[in-house]
């Protein structure tokens, strides 16, 4: 062409246009949209909660558990029970029981067999060594429930943990101005790194807020499902102030001041039964070491020298 600059301009304006008409129609427009309707319900971190408690592709170990635990004979109320247990020590799958139960048949099964195997080292005493097996059978069945309360106790132990600082992010978020629901929400998504325990069970509150339950309902849930009457007494708190419309922020400072109150006299009774706790070890451990250096150079010489003159006199 005579004129190769004015084509080449021409060129990139086209290109431009054409671009820029493309980016409006494929990412400018639909995320407009998606904006004017708000948040996603279920977001990333609220999907891998929904996925945890949905049922993952089970393994040939858990399937097999799932079927000898599923014939297990027991009751409604004692199911329940479990399920409770279960759920506080963070397994919600629904399969969670049958496969407890399983593990618990396995558990007994492995431990008859290993008494059977000891049979020939165990007393000859026959009730001594019926009683023998049976208590290592006894031991298989209960091992597995005790395990499932420890884990309990230890999750619990990290929630309460955690509480002070939800307790200050949601006292700031509602007199920041944001509601209830709102400041539950940003503070599950706050405390997903520090305390992602906490914030996996604040997201479910969420959640089933979202879903249609009412308020007081999925916060009782909450309070259920971790089983810690710290978080009862917050939840209290809560219903309370919701239905009498309260100052929350008032009354969330408030308990947090007495959280805080309650946690140093903990610590300070605590540090009271150190001494009480230190006299054992300090008898059976440091003193007779202390003795030994203190007073073996004192008795190595009398051995070294009293001990030959009192030959010598008789």
């Amino acid at each position: 062409m005579d004129h190769p600059l004015l084509f080449s301009l021409c060129a990139f304006l086209m290109l431009m246009v054409l671009l820029s008409w493309v980016g409006y129609r494929l990412i400018y427009k639909p995320g407009k949209m998606l904006r004017q309707l708000g948040n996603p319900v279920i977001s990333e971190a609220k999907r891998n909660i929904v996925d945890d408690g949905a049922e993952p592709e089970a393994s040939t170990l858990v399937t097999m558990l799932k079927q000898i635990g599923s014939r297990v004979p027991s009751s409604e109320g004692e199911i329940a029970g479990l399920k409770m247990d279960l759920m506080r020590a963070g397994f919600r799958g629904e399969n969670a029981v049958p496969v407890f139960y399983g593990l618990r048949i396995v558990a007994t099964l492995v431990m008859l067999f290993l008494c059977i195997m000891m049979e020939a080292k165990m007393p000859p005493n026959p009730v001594m060594k019926l009683g023998l097996m049976a208590s290592g059978v006894g031991a298989g069945w209960v091992l597995p429930r005790f395990m499932l309360e420890k884990k309990v106790a230890k999750r619990q132990e990290i929630l309460r943990l955690s509480l002070p600082d939800a307790l200050d992010l949601m006292v700031v978020s509602i007199e920041a101005g944001l509601g209830l629901d709102q400041a539950i929400q940003h503070v599950a998504k706050e405390l997903q790194l520090s305390h992602p325990q906490l914030s996996e069970e604040m997201s479910l509150v969420t959640l089933e807020m979202r879903a249609g339950k009412r308020r007081s309902e999925a916060l009782r849930n909450f309070s259920e499902r971790t089983g810690e009457p710290e978080y009862r007494k917050l939840v209290a708190i809560l219903i309370q102030n919701d239905r009498f419309g309260t100052s929350m922020g008032e009354s969330l400072r408030t308990h947090s001041d007495f959280m805080r109150t309650r946690r140093r006299q903990e610590a300070e009774e605590r540090a009271g039964k150190v001494g009480v706790k230190l006299v054992f070890p300090i008898f059976f451990f440091i003193l007779p070491s202390m003795l030994v250096v203190a007073a073996g150079p004192g008795i190595l010489q009398i051995f070294k020298y009293l001990f030959p003159l009192m030959k010598q006199i008789h």
